[in-house]
């Protein structure tokens, strides 16, 4: 599910304001929402968002939320900005780090072109930096022009999967186990789902760690935004011994083609599981729900398993869309966070306007068993800006590919080469929950 206020609308797609265009007296001016002024500032957001404020927590402060690390910008008792952060934990390559889930961010339109977003995400990230807080920071872009002048970069993908059911049938060698699949209420899914999803969680970069607060957030289930679909319905699957060991959460739109023939929809909202089968037994049943012709899976990873449990790979299409962008706030406690999967001893040359603190020469020098970033006054093998290291942070992105796009500069022979085996991943980064 998107959140209301997901990212940022203010500035005109593709106009590149320079990083210094705020003026001086605009950070001061910037200040956490109390709550009591939640519903004015919370109102802005739905504004600018151009959607109708209809939430329980329009009025109220949402369990979800830190109105500390709010900020807003106020004419009078008038909100004209927003922006929020929210502490998550991410899963990088081989780890988990503590990231800053940008959101709420907003400028309405009589200030917009003003240097006020600008002065809100330099506000943002130098706290982050001068407090030490979290090394990563991320958000969900409503736009794809914003974020990239202010170091953040697409670093994870959905895979945007449809197809015909008449033509999904599984392989014939699929195992589908000695398991069950049992429709069940939300209140016997959620805590069995919250502990796979623990499990499973830590090996996927760019999952999220789901706290009580963000499970309630999950699972609410409001009329007004089902879009004429049944409400969520949920799935357990459970091993011969009993345990619990996947689940599924979905609805199904009902439709009539002009023949009178049933022409449903089953949207697809999250499959995980621990095991192969598991998986498999849960698609099945998803594949065979009656009055159904299509299946969508907005929120599935670009590179689900499913693809290859099909018997005709061809049938399910993708369409594929960025998810998560992350920006490194401390480019040495970030590299030195993650895995990497082959030995990797380089000096990077980092260009990064936006956070001057960042930019220089680190050495960087990983393992799969761990990393180390440090300064260094060696020659640098690979010349790179802070939104190309974003991109490469969860293994998604290729510093080749990069390379080819004339954004990654090779000062060594063969640094590129080390660079993309050393920052890839065996999972693809997938991040199914935005904020």
């Amino acid at each position: 599910m998107r959140a209301e206020v997901v990212g940022d609308l203010s500035a005109a797609a593709g106009r590149h304001l320079a990083v210094d265009d705020a003026p001086a007296d605009l950070a001061a001016r910037l200040r956490p929402a109390t709550p009591a002024e939640w519903p004015a500032f919370s109102r802005t957001m739905s504004a600018v968002f151009g959607s109708e404020p209809s939430s329980a927590w329009t009025d109220e402060v949402p369990p979800v939320a830190e109105l500390d690390r709010s900020l807003g910008l106020w004419e009078g008792e008038r909100v004209v900005a927003t922006a929020g952060i929210y502490g998550r934990e991410l899963t990088v390559p081989g780890a988990v780090v503590p990231c800053a889930g940008v959101t709420w961010v907003t400028v309405s339109p009589t200030h917009r072109r003003r240097g006020v977003l600008t002065a809100m995400m330099r506000r943002q990230l130098t706290e982050l930096h001068e407090q030490q807080r979290e090394p990563v920071a991320a958000l969900w872009a409503s736009e794809g022009a914003i974020y990239g002048r202010f170091g953040y970069a697409p670093a994870a993908e959905l895979g945007g999967l449809s197809g015909r059911i008449a033509e999904l049938g599984l392989r014939p060698d699929v195992d589908l186990g000695a398991g069950a699949v049992t429709p069940v209420e939300v209140e016997e899914f959620r805590d069995a789902a919250a502990r796979v999803h623990e499990q499973v969680r830590r090996f996927v970069p760019g999952n999220l760690a789901r706290t009580t607060p963000w499970w309630d957030r999950l699972l609410e289930d409001r009329p007004e935004r089902r879009g004429g679909a049944t409400a969520r319905r949920y799935l357990l699957h459970t091993g011969p011994d009993g345990a619990v060991t996947g689940y599924a959460a979905y609805r199904v739109t009902a439709a009539w083609d002009d023949h009178g023939a049933p022409d449903g929809t089953v949207s697809v909202e999250e499959v995980r599981a621990l095991d192969t089968p598991a998986y498999a037994a849960l698609w099945r049943y998803l594949l065979s729900i009656d009055l159904v012709r299509t299946v969508r899976a907005r929120t599935a990873s670009a590179d689900e398993p499913l693809r290859h449990l099909v018997a005709d790979p061809r049938a399910l299409h993708r369409r594929p869309l960025d998810s998560l962008w992350v920006r490194l706030v401390d480019v040495d406690r970030a590299l030195a966070a993650r895995r990497y999967p082959a030995p990797i001893d380089l000096v990077l040359e980092v260009r990064d306007e936006f956070c001057p603190w960042n930019a220089g020469r680190w050495r960087l020098s990983g393992h799969p068993a761990g990393g180390y970033c440090g300064r260094t006054d060696r020659d640098p093998d690979l010349v790179l800006g802070s939104e190309e290291l974003a991109a490469a942070y969860l293994g998604g992105v290729s510093p080749a590919s990069l390379q080819a796009a004339g954004r990654v500069t090779e000062v060594s022979p063969g640094a590129v080469t080390l660079a993309a085996t050393a920052f890839s991943w065996p999972v693809t980064p997938w991040c199914p929950d935005d904020f």
